[in-house]
């Protein structure tokens, strides 16, 4: 009888020999473990390259916020129309043309415009095409791309003048026409005062933007 067998006990509860049975873990146990963490390995991966794609796309847009959250924001004005750079008096062509039947305005204004700083191109009378037909004081006639800079510029210098475009090449080159209810050119000093204010413009909250 082996030491191991219970006093009194013998026959088929008689353990013989050296070996023993041993206790093993249930193999549907441990597959189930391993399901449960090879599931959660893969949530995590896929998780994490979502958060790639998506700071790809969005370009670093966790690093903007945080920038943003730092309160480094500045305000910038966009340029507008009005804040283009204008040509200088002596950078716009005049040519003065009189479509009155007063004798001699072409000539006087244009050498009051050579005074301010303008540049002299032709002086005479109008052509048939305008001649005694501008009723207001004058026609400021010039090309597309001068709409923005040289019309306006050589506008301070008469009030109420009518501003046209044709087709002709040149935007540095304005036509001024004398109409029949010119008087004279505004005053130097007002002048002066428009082709300031016309170089500065004033800005407005619609032009003003945060950058952040």
């Amino acid at each position: 009888m082996s030491m191991l067998t219970p006093p009194g006990m013998g026959g088929k509860y008689r353990i013989t020999g050296d070996k023993y049975p041993r206790m093993r873990r249930s193999r549907g146990r441990s597959r189930i473990v391993l399901a449960v963490v090879a599931s959660v390995v893969a949530v995590g991966l896929i998780g994490w390259g979502t958060l790639q794609l998506i700071d790809v796309f969005t370009g670093g847009g966790d690093k903007a916020s945080a920038a943003g959250a730092t309160g480094d924001c500045r305000t910038k004005t966009s340029a507008s129309a009005s804040s283009n750079i204008l040509p200088k008096p002596g950078q716009v062509t005049v040519n003065v043309f009189n479509a009155t039947p007063r004798s001699g305005l072409a000539k006087q204004t244009a050498d009051e415009l050579k005074k301010r700083g303008f540049t002299i191109g032709d002086v005479g009378n109008a052509t048939k095409a305008y001649d005694k037909k501008v009723k207001g004081p004058g026609l400021l006639l010039g090309a597309k791309g001068a709409t923005d800079a040289a019309l306006p510029v050589i506008g301070t210098q008469l009030s109420g003048a009518e501003l046209k475009t044709d087709t002709r090449a040149k935007p540095a080159e304005v036509d001024l026409i004398i109409g029949t209810s010119f008087k004279q050119l505004t005053t130097k000093a007002d002048a002066d005062k428009a082709l300031a204010a016309l170089a500065k413009p004033s800005p407005t909250p619609a032009t003003s933007k945060k950058h952040c």
